[in-house]
């Protein structure tokens, strides 16, 4: 279960990404945030934030056009 969750469907890139750091620095280090999108550029947005930023991609699913993204916050 993740400590945190948010509900940005209907929201396009770049605003999923910016809510999600911001969610993701007021998380302690180890936790954990979910975020549900329908933007599909979210797949390869979220992949590159985890990747520059150190925060780890734990899963990412889609069904139905909505993908769900785990991140920890590791950086």
């Amino acid at each position: 279960m993740p400590d945190k969750s948010m509900d940005l469907k209907g929201l396009a890139c770049p605003l999923p990404i910016l809510k999600a750091k911001k969610a993701l620095s007021q998380l302690p280090k180890g936790g954990t945030l979910e975020v549900l999108a329908t933007d599909p550029g979210s797949v390869a947005d979220f992949t590159a934030f985890s990747e520059a930023t150190g925060n780890r991609l734990v899963e990412h699913s889609e069904d139905g056009g909505i993908y769900r993204f785990v991140l920890e916050h590791s950086a």
